[in-house]
């Protein structure tokens, strides 16, 4: 794992830009994300001036979130510091791209209303963001969204539409909304208003960590980590920029391995606990995003998923989602294979989100602690 991680960059940009040029000459679509890969690689990509841009329009929306102290990579490793995006007003990163992408609307789409479809976390950005604009919200979500987010959505007046587990059929029931009823569809991260928005977050780390070794991100449909990795690759060139996925849901990994977009089973990718990255396949802006800025990807089990949450808890005084604990798992087990033990300076895991069952956060409290890789 730790070799293929150090790899990954160099593979891929030079993988992507085979796979760009052979799908533009044949006018192929590769993958199915629902959009040319080829044509995605060659606009241009979202700026750091995108990103401060997003910032401006933010001010006051989202919060700055501290970042606090986990230990260190490894043992006699650099230090870690977890990005708390947990603690936004809506418990998680979404609030930031959803609000850009929904502000950056004109008078007339802001009257049609908005669409978009989330398993919970961009839901809750959505429904906040709209209501804040006061503009409607219609939400797609899947019937296995945890019941907490759900909530949320609705106390934020958004209308929500229930459609079965797969992302697909979450993508479908969108695109058939907005047909029918005219409303503007608010990608949940196959956008670059979204990335910029996300992209606010590394800027805040760029700007705050005058010792910025390396980055851990969570991927899952490649928003955030996209983000991210336009904002530290500009402010801070040299650190290393690292996606972390479940095993059970490493499309993101097996396609920057290939250089192309991979989608994987609903079934599959829906069996990891963390619900917030069951994408099936990471969008084509994403993927060119990640495919020229990431350096590589890690996975990690569900087992290191869930003593994460414990972890966090225990060590940071932090309620974490699964999928918030990604990012954590990766620094405290995976330090080496990442490529991040041997580092000098600082190491930031994002934790994406907190929004979890009280039923199933009792549950995780109790995970085993496995020893560390």
């Amino acid at each position: 794992m730790g070799a293929d991680v150090h790899r990954l960059r160099s593979q891929a940009r030079a993988m992507t830009t085979e796979a760009t040029q052979s799908g533009a000459r044949a006018g192929t679509q590769i993958g199915g994300a629902g959009a040319s890969t080829g044509d995605s690689n060659e606009a241009p990509l979202v700026s750091i001036e995108d990103v401060r841009g997003a910032a401006a329009n933010l001010a006051g929306v989202a919060i700055r979130t501290p970042l606090l102290p986990f230990g260190t990579a490894g043992p006699g490793g650099p230090r870690v510091l977890l990005k708390a995006e947990s603690l936004q007003p809506i418990g998680a990163f979404k609030i930031r791209g959803a609000y850009h992408a929904i502000a950056s609307l004109t008078p007339e789409q802001r009257a049609r209303g908005v669409v978009t479809h989330s398993s919970g976390n961009h839901a809750q950005g959505v429904a906040r963001a709209a209501r804040l604009l006061g503009i409607h919200a219609v939400i797609v979500m899947p019937s296995d969204a945890p019941a907490v987010k759900r909530r949320r959505v609705e106390a934020d007046g958004a209308e929500i539409v229930t459609v079965g587990p797969a992302s697909s059929e979450r993508e479908a029931m969108a695109d058939r909304l907005a047909s029918e009823r005219g409303l503007e569809f608010i990608p949940p991260y196959d956008d670059d208003r979204i990335i910029a928005g996300q992209g606010t977050l590394g800027l805040e780390i760029a700007e705050d960590v005058p010792d910025l070794a390396a980055v851990l991100v969570p991927i899952g449909g490649g928003g955030l980590s996209s983000g991210v990795a336009v904002a530290i690759r500009a402010l801070h060139p040299d650190a290393r920029i690292i996606g972390v996925e479940p095993e059970l849901a490493a499309d993101a990994a097996q396609s920057l391995r290939e250089g192309r977009i991979v989608r994987w089973d609903a079934v599959r990718t829906g069996s990891t606990i963390a619900d917030g990255v069951r994408s099936q396949a990471i969008g084509a802006r994403n993927f060119a995003h990640l495919s020229k800025l990431m350096d590589g990807v890690v996975t990690v089990s569900e087992a290191e998923i869930a003593a994460g949450v414990r972890l966090v808890a225990e060590e940071a005084r932090l309620v974490v989602e699964p999928s918030g604990a990604l990012a954590p798992v990766a620094a405290r087990f995976h330090a080496r294979g990442a490529g991040v033990a041997g580092l000098s300076g600082t190491v930031v895991a994002i934790v994406s989100g907190g929004n979890v069952d009280p039923e199933r956060y009792r549950e995780l409290l109790s995970a085993p602690i496995p020893g560390a890789a």
